[in-house]
């Protein structure tokens, strides 16, 4: 999907002052609020905004242990250890992989030891061979779309 000036425009503002109304943006834009409904609902659409929820943290959560967990999984039970992969709550996001391993996981835990249980389901689950486990020891660039938004924007300038 082409995304242009105006669009850039929108995406910054919404990840910028997600808790704005349209209305709102529509004035900051300099935008009538029916034009900037029409590009809303074409960006949700084209699948470019994905959410409207809050940002939650899982540390705040209790959940201060990150980890990204690479599972290999037996030849041919792929879905079913990703199905199985859902049901595991502390489990955020799960992506199939090249390289290491079938499945990338980014997993949270309370501690150490509830990281080590989570570990231990995950083995425990049919068709896994194997994990490798890394400790996320700090964040150094936190999750962020927004210097993405701006070259896509400066580029369809251009």
């Amino acid at each position: 999907m082409a995304v242009d000036e105006l669009d850039t425009r929108i995406l910054r503002l919404l990840l910028e002052q997600p808790r704005t109304s349209v209305r709102e943006y529509a004035r900051i834009l300099g935008v009538a609020r029916g034009t900037l409904q029409a590009r809303l609902d074409r960006l949700e659409r084209e699948g470019v905004i994905t959410g409207t929820g809050p940002a939650l943290s899982p540390a705040a959560l209790g959940h201060p242990v990150l980890a990204f967990v690479h599972i290999e999984v037996t030849q041919g039970h792929l879905d079913d250890v990703g199905d199985a992969l859902a049901a595991v709550p502390e489990i955020v996001e799960a992506f199939s992989i090249t390289g290491g391993g079938d499945l990338l996981t980014r997993v949270v835990a309370r501690d150490n030891a509830h990281l080590e249980d989570v570990i231990q389901k995950l083995i425990s689950l049919p068709g896994v061979v194997r994990t490798r486990t890394e400790v996320a020891l700090r964040e150094r660039v936190p999750h962020r779309l927004l210097p993405l938004v701006e070259s896509i924007g400066r580029t369809s300038k251009g």
